[in-house]
């Protein structure tokens, strides 16, 4: 039973029962209504372990993808799922709210996908203050060690394969390249960018690369994006984007401008809509991540630190791989039946 007594109710109390009834009433208020605010003691003791869940958004598929894992590994696990998400990429504001949210309702794990890599470190380490577990998933906080770990793709080396693909599509061509990035500032925006340019053998401010803009990772802003550096200049041969929603717009573009297929383009991701993409041929290649593992592996960390105390710690690589119709050599790729079956949607 809860007491909810207002002024008014204890002002009224007081002058009609005896003093130490008066005492009994108002400790029993305090306690019924006080909310732990930690999960490190003995929060969520008296029911299913709290694992909190904060995604960049909850309507890419991705992170859809992500929370439905997250919630059946944890039912797997008798645990409970509380899943919150920003409400844009790059909702910094509303991931930190949602963290103190978690913190207040007893979790004892939290996974969050940062959107912005140093914009949570004080909301994270005042989790971390009150004893609760705090992973990483799919992008690293910077510093890396803001979390106790980190469940994720390798993100520099998810676009270095993409770059060495196109390089290797192009042969002796020289390129001309345009760049579809994500979010300026992004964690993973950056280390894919910076691998795919690896992968190419370039650097930024190569007299190859045409043009880049941004694109959130958005399908309509990087079909605008596209369209607009088309305009400056329609003799690209290679296109990089940041993620499979941005391949399709660029693709969009292209195809407008009647250069479907002249254009080598290569994405990231591994959802079920992209595989079926490079299957149909709008783009070449695309890098498959698997965020059911990362889910899987951050639930059941929460789950044993739980039991035991054991803490997981540093970067750990949930994979990639290559999905084309079209392998080259040296280049180690599965084929799109192979990602049909093992695709995320």
């Amino acid at each position: 039973m809860a007491f909810d007594f207002s002024s008014t109710a204890r002002t009224t109390v007081a002058r009609r029962l005896p003093v130490g009834v008066l005492a009994l009433c108002l400790a029993a208020t305090t306690a019924c209504t006080q909310t732990k605010s930690g999960g490190g003691d003995d929060a969520g003791s008296s029911g299913p372990v709290k694992i909190g869940l904060v995604t960049k958004t909850d309507t890419n598929p991705y992170f859809v993808k992500l929370r439905e894992s997250a919630k059946a590994a944890a039912e797997a696990n008798g645990a409970t799922l509380i899943a919150v998400a920003g409400k844009f990429d790059g909702d910094n504001e509303g991931q930190v709210s949602a963290i103190e949210n978690l913190v207040q309702q007893g979790v004892k794990g939290i996974l969050i996908t940062p959107s912005n890599s140093t914009g949570i470190l004080g909301a994270l380490k005042q989790a971390k203050d009150k004893g609760i577990l705090v992973i990483a998933l799919d992008t690293e906080t910077d510093p890396k060690d803001a979390v106790d770990a980190t469940y994720a793709t390798n993100n520099e080396q998810a676009g270095v394969l993409e770059g060495k693909y196109i390089k290797a599509t192009l042969g002796a061509t020289p390129p001309k390249l345009i760049l579809m990035d994500g979010s300026p500032g992004g964690t993973v925006d950056e280390q894919r960018h910076r691998g795919f340019l690896q992968g190419m053998g370039l650097k930024d401010g190569d007299p190859a690369i045409l043009g880049a803009a941004p694109t959130n990772g958005d399908q309509n802003k990087a079909q605008a994006a596209m369209e607009n550096l088309l305009q400056r200049d329609a003799s690209v041969n290679a296109v990089y984007t940041l993620n499979e929603p941005a391949a399709r717009g660029a693709v969009a573009a292209l195809t407008a401008k009647g250069l479907a297929g002249k254009v080598a383009v290569g994405s990231i991701d591994g959802g079920c809509q992209g595989v079926a993409d490079v299957k149909a041929g709008k783009y070449l290649v695309t890098v498959m991540q698997f965020p059911k593992k990362m889910a899987e592996q951050g639930v059941n960390a929460v789950v044993t630190f739980t039991k035991d105390g054991t803490k997981p710690s540093g970067f750990q690589d949930t994979g990639a791989q290559l999905i084309t119709d079209k392998p080259l050599p040296g280049l180690d790729s599965k084929d799109t039946t192979w990602g049909a079956e093992n695709c995320w949607a």
